[in-house]
């Protein structure tokens, strides 16, 4: 039986979701440029681009998050049975 940290197995879940769904809805709507364009609109185009390639990458990061969060998940619960950690005292010498 494998140990599962539920909740952090849902918010990595939920982070995955979100960066995939990010990543395609940034995809399709990356800018682009026509033939004949001013300096002012080429600049702003590229300009346009880049913040588009930039949330991409935010999205990728929350995907990448997401990921590790679904690894921790695996192995972040402690079994019940298991050992404590107990401090022994030092015997009293006198």
């Amino acid at each position: 039986m494998v140990l599962i940290d539920k909740r952090i197995l849902a918010g990595g879940i939920a982070l995955l979701v979100v960066g995939f769904t990010l990543t395609i809805s940034i995809s399709s709507t990356m800018p682009i440029g026509q033939a004949g364009m001013t300096e002012e609109e080429a600049m702003n185009l590229l300009i346009a681009q880049q913040e588009n390639e930039d949330y991409t990458t935010l999205s990728g990061m929350l995907i990448g998050v997401g990921f590790l969060l679904i690894l921790i998940s695996f192995g972040a619960r402690r079994r019940k049975g298991s050992a404590k950690k107990e401090e022994k005292k030092p015997a009293a010498t006198e």
